[in-house]
């Protein structure tokens, strides 16, 4: 395994190593958070280190207020959890950009008062218009530095000033450019303009406050997205000029859609965070599938490759030189499969609770369920867990069997699909099964119960050898008697749980409708 571990910053702050996450709070979180903050914190677990999440809410015009809780229920909910952070504290306190206002201003007056830093008067209709002018005359864009070496009264006298200035890094024409990155190698980014630091709100702009946060919080892998290498001469610039060791960088591969654009939540569902959870996809499958994203599967006994694993497992065998640093597609499709395999994995009692809640909201249980109620849920549960992809579906397959007998609604398409036959078939299984004895009683040496296989072979021996009827047709219309649509759990099984009373009473219902 290669080792990449930095030595533990100065003041001991806990952990071998110290990653971050740090989501800003502008609306759902995106899935991406989720991305990072798999890779931060297998490599966090992996080392004995430590995982923060700071949350970078500077932004105060797009700030959402319920976002933040947001990011906080979807990460737990993937069991992405962190050691340090707003709702749990940490050594670094407090973990909110916005409550750390004061921090940031003792190094912009330092870099002032060294020279690194300037201040800017320019109003922003004055940067649109030069922006607008540099396109149109095929110069490279950024700041013209109109205000560098000028006085507010100077600078006042000239066209385009605003009362409150902001203040701008002074990017040296030397800056070193080239970088060393955990995943990519020596990296070269393009040159960097005079980067606003403080905003006129006295808000410092992203890149101060990560480079004094990063610092702060002892920090020692900054793993983010690829958008930010253009970034990384600025940080690492910022870094040097305040005497502070940079950590080391890994700038994972983003996202993206089938035609290879940024997946973002304008234009995908899939790129909201809470979409997963809304879908009825298990928070084991998300995990597993964002690791594939950007790294390899794992490798069986006999040298095939493993797509199915934990987080421990995937924590286990990282190792940054295996990421795969080309830009992953977001494939659906093969979230659904693996979603599938990690329901069918669940053991049954998980599965039952896990169903609960997607239930309740359909209306399919009610909040506080009776211990009936559930022990029904659990055997029906068990008929479904092999036949769905999505804890969503299980609504249309479980609600049949928490109606009432003279509820249960036939869909159209159910009914559509009735053969001239269906009454014939319908009268012989009414016979057929008031002829089974009742439930099992539970009395050793009692005569046989109202099982699936007895009523398997009285339906079999009625309908398919009774009527002459092929077994492919012979029991559509009690499937859609018993459950009202045409794809429902075994057809035995679902008359063994609904019980002889009503069972018959469903196959009666449904022949009077003939």
């Amino acid at each position: 395994m290669t080792e990449t571990s930095a030595p533990a910053p100065d003041g001991a702050l806990p952990g071998a190593v110290r990653l971050r996450v740090a989501p800003s709070p502008t609306g759902d979180p995106h899935v991406g958070t989720a991305y990072m903050s798999l890779f931060n914190l297998a490599f966090a677990r992996q080392q004995g280190g430590r995982f923060i999440l700071r949350i970078e809410d500077t932004d105060r015009a797009r700030f959402r207020e319920d976002s933040e809780q947001q990011v906080f229920d979807t990460l737990r909910w993937l069991g992405l959890t962190w050691d340090e952070g707003p709702d749990v504290g940490g050594p670094c306190e407090p973990y909110r950009q916005s409550e750390r206002l004061g921090t940031y201003r003792p190094y912009v007056d330092r870099l002032l008062a060294e020279g690194r830093a300037y201040r800017c008067w320019c109003s922003t209709a004055r940067l649109a218009e030069m922006r607008e002018e540099q396109q149109r005359s095929k110069q490279p864009t950024g700041y013209d530095r109109l205000c560098l070496g000028a006085t507010e009264d100077e600078r006042r006298r000239l066209p385009g000033f605003s009362e409150t200035p902001v203040v701008r890094m002074l990017v040296p024409d030397d800056v070193e450019l080239g970088f060393d990155d955990l995943i990519r190698g020596r990296v070269l980014a393009p040159r960097p303009d005079d980067q606003v630091i403080l905003k006129a709100d006295g808000f410092p702009t992203y890149h101060l406050a990560v480079v004094v946060d990063d610092h702060e919080m002892g920090v020692t892998h900054v793993v983010r997205g690829e958008e930010w290498i253009s970034s990384t001469p600025k940080h690492v610039l910022l870094y040097r000029w305040l005497g502070l060791e940079p950590p080391r960088f890994a700038h994972m591969p983003l996202l993206r859609n089938a035609d290879k654009s940024k997946i973002s939540k304008r234009k995908n569902p899939a790129a909201r965070l809470t979409w997963f959870r809304e879908q009825g996809y298990l928070p084991e499958a998300l995990v597993n599938f964002l690791a594939l994203l950007a790294y390899p599967p794992a490798e069986g006994a006999e040298g095939e490759d493993v797509e199915v694993f934990t987080f421990e497992e995937f924590s286990a065998r990282f190792d940054w030189s295996d990421v795969n640093p080309v830009g992953p597609i977001f494939d659906l499709k093969k979230l659904d499969w693996l979603n599938g395999v990690h329901i069918r994995a669940l053991d049954p009692g998980d599965f039952t609770s896990r169903l609960l809640p997607f239930l309740q909201a359909d209306g399919v249980l009610p909040a506080d369920p009776s211990l009936g109620e559930l022990a029904r849920l659990r055997s029906v549960a068990e008929l479904i867990q092999t036949r769905i992809g999505h804890l969503t579906e299980a609504s249309a397959l479980v609600g049949p069997f928490f109606v009432a007998d003279d509820a249960v609604e036939v869909a159209p398409d159910a009914r559509a699909q009735l053969t001239d036959d269906a009454a014939v078939v319908l009268d012989a299984a009414t016979a057929a099964l008031d002829g089974l004895p009742d439930e099992h009683t539970g009395i050793l040496g009692s005569d046989p119960s109202w099982t699936a296989p007895a009523i398997e072979v009285a339906l079999r021996d009625a309908v398919v050898t009774g009527l002459g009827i092929k077994p492919k047709f012979a029991f559509g219309p009690l499937r859609t008697a018993v459950s009202g649509a045409r794809v429902s759990p075994p057809l035995f099984e679902s008359m063994e749980i609904l019980g002889k009373a009503s069972t018959l009473a469903r196959l009666r219902a449904l022949r009077a409708s003939l």
